[in-house]
């Protein structure tokens, strides 16, 4: 493989927060409003597609004049903070005696009082309000101000990093609340507009059209978070986060998150999450204070033409087991590495992340009929979800190790291996059921590296075949026959299946 699925975009490439216009620095942590249990939230729905096929309006008037009141301006305010300094900053800290004259402490630093601009919209006539995570977090105090003029201070009921939504409380009754279309009846090319607070101007409206949908581009994933944007070129930039994307017949069918750009404004790619999520995620904060996912317990992965290929499958379609936590739902219900899901309750699986929104869609204990390829027959699974376990960051990888064993010959040309011993496994959080050998340099010009391999990887199979120690992985390279390899790997905190290809010719991502 000569290019490997990387978690950033290309390096002249930069994705951008559509959200917070800062005014100076960035914020700290927040606190969420107390954890209680509330009425569900009143919501305004038009499941209704919009009507398509009719001439060009020579104008959106009547729309904006009906959507912009739900519409409104968030500010923010940070007070000073008391941080440690970092290391870094002080000349000369890594002297002895300068550490001894600071009591070997670091020196405190008072941050200066920060403040920020985004969007929202109204929700219910209560009061609620959708906007952006990144739009309050941290803030100690949070702003509203509406379309006729009058502000409120907020409370933060609640916020969701993994799909970068948060809903927050103004005392006020009678406002007008946005109607929530059925995002899911959305069509590539429907005319959308975007209305928001952009560059903290005042509120402005864009028009352009759906460009895609799904869009899943790595923006969470430190959060491990769920993507499943809507792609737009109607024109969005910072203090746009939090806004409404709406139809031409005025109804919510996303709030504007984020934009791929160069420079930082405008280019013609901006992300919104879709109003059905949307929808789902405000329904659970403004209940319980947080949202309650449902659960498998399958590390999966979008099937590549090469795996395809390995596994022997027709084609590209469905989530690919790659491995599943002991005592979960999936091991309960009998899945097994190598099955392909193809479908959930009779919907379609198109790839990994697909399935992975899905199932998170779902509560806990919700009976679950997923439509499997295992060894080229198609068999049914019944599984029922649990609560999604709190999220577990991967490990920053070894940067080397004590002694290495080279893989001159074999597959594996230009990688180096070693023993996993405790340390290892802690560093690179690998769970105490795996065992194998772990990747300590890769040659940049190997058909490894292309495939993506990476020092820090532990390789788990090779051609389906166990790996328990560093010289199981030497003696099965050299064994393996063919061009093309199929490996098994715990890397970054998620087990993989990548196909290593020393004819040079296969260029999926892994």
């Amino acid at each position: 493989m000569k290019n490997q699925l990387t978690r950033h975009l290309s390096r002249h490439r930069t994705l951008w927060a559509a959200g917070v216009f800062a005014f100076a620095g960035v914020f700290a942590g927040v606190h969420a409003a107390q954890q209680t249990s509330r009425p569900a939230i009143a919501l305004k729905r038009d499941a209704q597609p919009v009507q398509r096929g009719q001439l060009e309006r020579a104008s959106f008037s009547d729309v904006v004049k009906r959507v912009s009141p739900s519409v409104v301006k968030i500010t923010t305010e940070t007070k000073a903070k008391r941080v440690a300094a970092n290391a870094a900053d002080i000349p000369g800290f890594d002297n002895p005696i300068l550490r001894q004259f600071y009591g070997n402490r670091l020196p405190e630093m008072r941050t200066p009082p920060q403040s920020g601009l985004g969007s929202g919209v109204i929700v219910s006539a209560d009061g609620y309000v959708v906007t952006n995570n990144h739009v309050v977090d941290g803030a100690d105090l949070v702003t509203v101000s509406l379309n006729d003029g009058r502000e409120f201070t907020a409370k933060v009921i609640g916020r969701d990093p993994q799909t970068d939504l948060a809903v927050v409380k103004i005392d006020a009754q009678g406002l007008p609340a946005i109607t929530l279309a059925d995002s899911a009846k959305t069509e590539i090319g429907d005319r959308v507009l975007a209305i928001g607070n952009p560059f903290g101007i005042g509120e402005t409206v864009t028009s352009g059209i759906v460009s895609a949908k799904g869009r899943n581009v790595g923006i969470l994933a430190d959060v491990e978070g769920f993507e499943d944007f809507i792609q737009t070129d109607a024109a969005i930039n910072p203090g746009n986060s939090g806004g409404a994307l709406v139809d031409i017949d005025g109804r919510l069918i996303g709030i504007n998150t984020a934009i791929l750009s160069r420079t930082g404004g405008s280019q013609g790619v901006g992300l919104a999450v879709p109003a059905n999520l949307v929808s789902q995620v405000a329904d659970s904060l403004v209940k319980t204070g947080k949202v309650v996912r449902g659960y498998l317990g399958v590390n999966i992965q979008t099937i590549t033409p090469a795996l395809a290929e390995s596994f022997n499958l027709k084609n590209n379609k469905g989530a690919l087991v790659a491995d599943i936590v002991p005592d979960s739902p999936a091991a309960k219900a009998g899945l097994k590495e190598g099955d392909v899901v193809t479908a959930l309750n009779g919907a379609p699986v198109t790839d990994a992340n697909n399935l992975k929104n899905q199932v998170s869609s779902f509560s806990p204990g919700t009976k679950l009929n997923l439509e499997i390829l295992r060894d080229g027959k198609t068999e049914t699974v019944a599984a029922t979800t649990s609560e999604r376990p709190g999220s577990k960051r991967a490990g920053k990888g070894l940067e080397s190790l004590s002694k290495n064993d080279s893989n001159d010959e074999g597959v594996l040309n230009g990688v180096a291996v070693d023993e996993l011993d405790r340390n290892g496994r802690r560093e690179l959080n690998v769970p105490a059921r795996l065992k194998g050998a772990v990747i300590t340099q890769v040659a940049p010009d190997s058909a490894s590296a292309r495939a993506g391999l990476r020092a820090g990887d532990v390789i788990l199979e090779i051609n389906r075949q166990p790996v328990a120690s560093a010289k199981d992985a030497i003696e099965l390279s050299a064994k393996a026959e063919g061009k093309k390899t199929l490996l098994k790997l715990w890397s970054k905190g998620n087990t993989i299946f990548v196909v290593v290809d020393e004819t040079g010719s296969e260029k999926s991502p892994s």
